[in-house]
């Protein structure tokens, strides 16, 4: 599918099974059993292969819009990155501190 520019072939695929394709999955298939209850058929038992048909098509959808999703945050990640790389001084490091320099020490009046 072409949604995806070629800088981001390089990334590795992702899972087969994941969150999109899994809730779009789903939703193929529940609008398949919607309109078999809309045309008063039995909603399990009939248009079977459209079931499938449309829980296959939004498998696919939903694995192609997870690749474009990681396509996205790998392409922020990396504009980020070159950014912090040219202006260093904006990202200086701070020095760490002990909880205890943080937290002011208690103590219990009676």
């Amino acid at each position: 599918m072409g949604i995806v520019p070629e800088d981001g072939k390089a990334l590795p695929p992702p899972g087969i099974v994941n969150r999109n394709s899994v809730w779009l999955s789903g939703m193929g298939w529940f609008s398949a059993m919607l309109h078999n209850a809309f045309n008063h058929r039995p909603p399990l038992k009939s248009g079977v292969h459209r079931q499938f048909l449309l829980a296959t098509l939004g498998w696919f959808i939903g694995y192609h819009l997870t690749k474009y999703e990681n396509y996205t945050y790998a392409r922020l990640d990396r504009d980020m990155n070159e950014y912090v790389k040219l202006f260093p001084e904006r990202f200086e490091t701070k020095e760490k501190k002990t909880l205890a320099e943080i937290v002011e020490p208690f103590h219990p009046v009676r």
